[in-house]
């Protein structure tokens, strides 16, 4: 065995000390064993990294926080190149613009980007590394109102399966730029990104709960105010199935079967709160009076408040679930969901939920990526903790009971930062596409060096 001290940079194999944390993953049901791993904190690290497994005949991919483990090919027999890029968030506070080194969680960019009056289109946990959220499309709880996070990509640095390092984006090869934001991977390892931000006074953001009981009706008020809700609020309706967890879920909430809706409304500017404020208002006053809440934390917060709202775990969980993105709902198929994940179906999935999508994700953008946008009224997000009596087949036996009940709803679209396993049924580029992004990688990975780093559905070979 090697005794190592400093491992950043260094190839670590099975034996080695080091390669554990080098091959951590936040999906503990999709640990992932490389042959080699390295975390890469430079830029020349990444070169050196890249060059090493062509000399030893390696396939390559690339991970940061692990949380996107169980969606992304074996690794089995390549190298895993951990990406920990050293520099520290930086603002433009001007151009509205972050620059992030890859590695980095969302909740330093939120951090650091609240200080100006700005956030990020992040996602719901802080937890989540910034650059495979967002080169997999990326759909935040501001996203009806600015679009899929992957839009707001301004420049990707990245090195390329030759050792060079290149910055691309608009003006400096804008077909690679093109193919990297929602392409699913396999250019080369990126070492940062630049994101545009938005303003932000304040956001109304939380959580509320009710018993399950009270599902239908309130599913059913949550499903009309989503039809004619205004872009700046973006919500989930959720049946959820807590584990009783001492100090971090109370009891009222782990008792059984609960409701949840929650979400956020932007204020861009202080002018705009009392609006934010009244559609918040438009949107619970109903679903209060349908019957009164367990636990409601909707409140008019900053926007770091937002990364609290949907209750992601903050330490790495098993996790087994699914995904589809679902045309509008009408009452039969809220009935089919009810029935498939509510109190009464015997339903293993701690979270099943109703991701509202619409407004500014459902429109092409003319500067996105290849993935610019979700033609989808809903997603639809599952997830189960394979723990107690509970076991991986149980949960993927109700997620595949889940997916039948609500195939005459699915678009058969999926959004790639939802995908929760490497074989589930999921397309998010048409054919054209993937011509398209094959083009790309086989221009700048000729060799196909990155292959194990290509997502399913982004390449016609696989």
């Amino acid at each position: 065995m090697t005794n190592v001290g400093e491992v950043d940079g260094l190839t670590l194999f099975p034996a080695d000390a080091g390669y554990r944390a080098a091959v951590e993953v936040f999906n503990l049901a999709a640990p992932v064993r490389p042959a080699a791993a390295v975390t890469a904190r430079t830029v020349g690290q990444v070169r050196a990294a890249i060059l090493d497994a062509r000399r030893r005949g390696w396939h390559v991919r690339v991970h940061s926080t692990g949380h996107g483990s169980a969606a992304a090919r074996p690794v089995d027999g390549g190298l895993l190149i951990r990406t920990r890029l050293t520099g520290g968030v930086s603002i433009d506070p001007l151009a509205r613009v972050a620059r992030v080194p890859a590695g980095t969680r969302w909740g330093e960019v939120a951090q650091a980007a609240a200080a100006y009056g700005l956030a990020a289109p992040h996602g719901s946990s802080p937890t989540v590394g910034v650059v495979g959220y967002l080169l997999r499309g990326g759909v935040s709880f501001y996203g009806r109102q600015v679009g899929l996070a992957g839009n707001r990509v301004r420049a990707v640095e990245l090195v390329t399966a030759d050792g060079e390092y290149r910055r691309v984006d608009a003006d400096n090869d804008p077909e690679l730029f093109h193919a990297l934001r929602g392409g699913g991977g396999g250019f080369g390892v990126v070492t940062a990104v630049e994101v545009a931000l938005h303003p932000v006074a304040a956001v109304v953001t939380g959580a509320a709960f009710w018993p399950a009981a009270h599902a239908p009706a309130l599913l059913d008020a949550w499903r009309g105010w989503t039809r004619h809700a205004p872009d700046r609020a973006t919500t989930t309706f959720r049946v959820m199935n807590l584990p009783a967890i001492e100090g971090v879920i109370p009891s009222a909430l782990s008792a059984g079967t609960v409701v949840c809706v929650d979400g956020a409304v932007l204020a861009a500017t202080a002018d705009e709160l009392p609006d934010a404020q009244r559609v918040a208002d438009e949107l619970l006053g109903p679903l209060r009076a349908v019957a009164p809440t367990i636990q409601d934390s909707w409140t008019t917060a900053g926007p770091i408040d937002v990364l609290a709202t949907h209750l992601d775990p903050a330490e790495p969980v098993p996790l087994v679930g699914d995904h589809m993105l679902l045309d509008e709902l009408d009452e039969s198929g809220a009935a089919a969901f009810l029935a498939s994940v509510g109190p009464d179906s015997g339903s293993p999935l701690i979270n099943a939920e109703l991701r509202q999508l619409g407004g500014a994700l459902a429109v092409p953008d003319p500067d996105g990526g290849i993935l610019d946008h979700l033609p989808a009224r809903y997603a639809y997000v599952s997830g189960g903790m394979p723990f107690g009596l509970v076991t991986v087949d149980d949960i993927r036996g109700h997620c595949a009971t889940v997916r039948r009940t609500l195939t005459p709803w699915n678009t058969g679209r999926t959004a790639p930062t939802f995908v929760e396993t490497v074989d589930q049924p999921q397309l998010h580029l048409d054919a054209d596409q993937v011509a398209v992004v094959d083009r790309v990688r086989r221009r700048v990975d000729p060799d196909d060096l990155f292959r194990l780093d290509v997502a399913p559905n982004a390449s016609a070979v696989r």
